[in-house]
């Protein structure tokens, strides 16, 4: 992705599916990026799989940047688990 896509205003206030794309575009690069400089490259991998198979579990595609997080947060209490920070449940 290019990082100036971080950046980039959103076309529609409605979201249509390019909107979408670059909702999420921005928020698995800016979760990868902060885990590679935070923990480092191989963990930075394993979440974005985490994030990924987060998405994967969504019924329909998040609709609004609150949704997009809620992948994320779901995504950095796996890599919590990984660096034994919190306890399996």
């Amino acid at each position: 992705m290019h990082p100036l896509t971080l950046n980039r205003p959103l076309k529609n206030p409605d979201h249509d599916c390019d909107d979408l794309l670059t909702l999420a575009e921005r928020e698995l690069a800016a979760f990868f990026s902060a885990v590679k400089e935070l923990f480092g490259p191989e963990h930075a991998r394993h979440s974005a799989q985490d994030w990924v198979n987060e998405l994967e579990t969504m019924n329909s595609l998040p609709a609004s940047i609150q949704e997009w997080r809620l992948i994320t947060a779901k995504a950095m209490k796996q890599l919590a688990r990984r660096l034994n920070f919190v306890p399996a449940n």
